[in-house]
């Protein structure tokens, strides 16, 4: 699947509270996010507008790693 070249760190961030993330602390443009299911992760990230495509695919890798699903799957539910 084709990672979308336009998504914002906002855009992000809305998507990913459907996965129990939560904004937990901002330091100049990085947004640290936190989630509690399936045991407690962080991601982090930049607040640009668009992200670059090689740190929203990092991003996503992660997340579908924390929660054992395919990164598409991640794609699906958040963007």
């Amino acid at each position: 699947m084709k990672l979308p070249r336009n998504v914002s760190a906002q855009d992000l961030i809305k998507g990913s509270k459907k996965l129990g993330y939560e904004v937990t602390r901002q330091t100049g443009s990085h947004i640290r996010l936190t989630t509690h299911q399936n045991g407690q992760h962080h991601i982090t990230i930049p607040n640009h507008d668009p992200l670059k495509i090689g740190t929203l695919s990092a991003i996503l890798s992660d997340i579908a790693s924390h929660f054992g699903i395919s990164k598409e799957e991640v794609i699906e539910t958040i963007l």
